[in-house]
């Protein structure tokens, strides 16, 4: 190569090294498509509202032992990642004020923030380990300090802004960025308790929140450490993997742990938000893709511990759409996995406006979520089946004077309270509907002028919505309304005339809105009959499965001793089943429906309202004669 032409390379290799250098300064930030509502903005009523409230009442307000919590970090813990319990009970109580604006709760949360705030020790740290010791990896130290953070931070957004707690949270932060980092400073990667430590690198989300919080340069500084530098795991490049479309169950080597991941790139998809860079957000938006393809069952959840990873004990990726018949999984789809998943569809939703996004998080919240829900409010399900057993609250977790307390039934609140703050939203030009069940809704148009939207529903008991506008004055925008992909034939009219709606997408009415004016939808529920998908054991084909709009069938041993017999359901060619919906059987029951089979009529309910916590089963799949 000649001498100019080597000095044309150098300048260009230098010019690229300084835009590189430049670019945290000069951000190309992402704004979001859908913004959620204001705090306080929407009341459900009806299907969800009294879970919700059964929840707050139960768990929230009553049987979380916030002190004992808060215990871990004051004298240590006696078994690894306990630390992460104080943030999982604190974020869900602050995101169910910020749609309650509950004194009482506010209360319950001021006092375990300011416990919390008194363990903090004079590195900066709020941890289970003491200085010396610090940073801990076997016990699960950065997974806990993350969850600290976050619920910190949950609390500062919808709760209070108290100074206290952002100084409290720089103080954490800084104390991790004086321990974690490139050498001669312990790499991110060698700390946790898993192979790959993925759950380390899970910093970057609370990383990322404190840095839109302060605008603290050495703060997006070390998010961009763990994407840029730590790859987010030992030996692997998740990121990478990820852009490349490696399927889930093949990333991150060994431990393909779902929930983590998942976690980490909630933190990746706020990452792309500060810094526009198209390689990460085509990494989240292949992995979202991946994961609804190859992972999600039937019920909206996702993660086995056969045939592919059993050490990670039914909490990580496992090709688990294709396997979830197989009768050899034992633990299958952990709730901290489907309320994860329900987190991440919300990111991606609020970013790109994804309808499809809102499809997973209604499949999973109407069967996987509720369905996982003890009846009593006071927890979640640990791990989920479709056949058997189908709740068990054993797994991860502490017993707190003989009341067992779980990751999962932990996490599984937080899932209740992302149903308001998704079932509407706003974009510039006007509100987004995202769910149908009843509400009350508050907002502004574009022009800022107050407008009031009535949800009137029944759904999905019913098919049939009314959606009331009433705008302070006159105005022009558009309303968006999900229309399902489930409903192939949606009817939607607008104070009578009729609107061209498809299946899958936003349907955008824009027009001069008034008081009075009226939307309808009558979605199409039609009740298919589903093929098990072919897996790895051919003992899990011969099933089939019944599934009506967003409802998955199940029969129950509680009103049917014959629930797991072989069965021929009756469908046309179009494997359409003629249902009909009956009063159910149980004051428990939902939603109860009369199956036709070869042998007479069959029970089947909702999958969510089988109640299995006194030991009765289930049958989601059928074993077909």
């Amino acid at each position: 190569m000649r001498r100019k032409e080597l000095l044309i390379c150098f300048k260009s290799t230098l010019l690229s090294l300084l835009l590189s250098s430049f670019s945290f300064s000069c951000l190309a930030s992402e704004e979001d498509k859908f913004m959620p509502l204001p705090s306080g903005a929407i009341k459900l009523n009806g299907y969800f509202e009294n879970d919700i409230q059964n929840s707050i009442e139960h768990w929230n307000k009553s049987a979380l032992p916030y002190h004992k919590f808060v215990e871990f970090f004051r004298t240590g813990r006696a078994q690894f990642a306990l630390g992460e319990m104080w943030g999982k009970g604190v974020r869900s109580g602050c995101m169910f004020y910020r749609y309650t604006s509950d004194p009482e709760l506010k209360a319950i949360l001021k006092k375990t923030v300011y416990d919390l705030l008194s363990t903090q020790q004079s590195n900066g740290s709020i941890s289970c380990v003491k200085e010396d010791k610090q940073p801990d990896g076997v016990g699960g130290d950065l997974w806990e300090r993350k969850y600290v953070l976050l619920g910190l931070d949950e609390y500062y957004e919808n709760v209070d802004k108290d100074p206290l707690v952002i100084e409290s949270m720089r103080k954490q932060a800084d104390c991790i960025i004086s321990q974690i980092g490139e050498s001669p400073k312990v790499s991110i990667t060698e700390l946790g308790w898993s192979p790959n430590h993925i759950e380390s690198t899970t910093l970057l989300e609370p990383f990322m929140r404190l840095y839109k919080l302060t605008k603290e340069q050495k703060y997006l500084d070390f998010a961009k450490y763990i994407v840029e530098v730590s790859g987010g795991s030992k030996g692997y490049n998740i990121f990478q993997q990820a852009h490349d479309n490696v399927p889930p169950h093949k990333m991150g080597g060994p431990y393909p742990k779902a929930y983590e991941m998942m976690s980490l790139f909630e933190g990746l998809v706020e990452y792309y938000r500060v810094t526009g860079n198209s390689y990460y957000k085509d990494s989240f938006i292949n992995l979202y893709n991946n994961i609804k393809e190859n992972e999600i069952t039937i019920i909206g959840n996702g993660g086995g511990d056969q045939p592919y990873h059993p050490a990670v004990a039914g909490e990580g990726w496992d090709n688990t759409a294709l396997e979830q018949t197989n009768p050899n999984i034992t633990r299958m789809m952990e709730t901290c996995v489907g309320v994860t998943w329900m987190k991440l569809c919300s990111q991606i939703l609020r970013l790109t406006g994804d309808p499809s996004t809102v499809d997973e998080i209604e499949k999973y919240i109407y069967n996987g979520l509720i369905g996982a829900m003890k009846p009593s409010g006071d927890g979640f399900s640990y791990v989920n089946l479709l056949n058997g057993n189908k709740v068990t609250n054993e797994g991860w977790g502490w017993t707190f004077d003989g009341f067992p307390v779980t990751c999962c039934n932990l996490n599984g609140q937080m899932g209740l309270a992302y149903i308001p703050y998704i079932s509407a939203m706003q974009s510039k030009d006007g509100p987004v509907i995202n769910l149908y069940n009843g509400a009350e809704i508050k907002t502004l148009t574009p022009k800022n002028k107050e407008l009031h939207m009535t949800v009137k529903s029944q759904f999905p008991i019913s098919e049939k919505i009314q959606l009331d506008v009433n705008p302070e004055e006159k105005e022009l925008f558009t309303i968006k309304l999900r229309i399902p992909k489930w409903s192939k034939n949606t009817v939607v009219k607008v104070n009578g005339k009729r609107q061209n709606a498809i299946a899958g997408k936003y349907l955008d009415i824009k027009r001069e809105w008034k008081k009075g004016d009226k939307i309808t939808l009558s979605f199409d529920m039609t009740c298919y009959l589903i093929d098990a998908p072919k897996g790895s054991n051919e003992k899990g084909n011969n099933f089939k499965a019944l599934v009506a709009g967003p409802i998955v069938l199940a029969r129950d041993e509680n009103i049917d001793s014959n629930y797991n017999k072989p069965v021929e359901i009756k469908c046309d060619k179009n494997r359409i089943v003629k249902i009909k919906r009956v009063n159910p059987s149980l004051k428990s029951t939902r939603i109860e429906y009369e199956v036709p089979t070869s042998d007479g009529k069959i029970r089947m309910s909702d999958y969510s309202s089988v109640n299995c916590w006194d030991g009765s089963h289930i049958c989601t799949w059928l074993p077909i004669k």
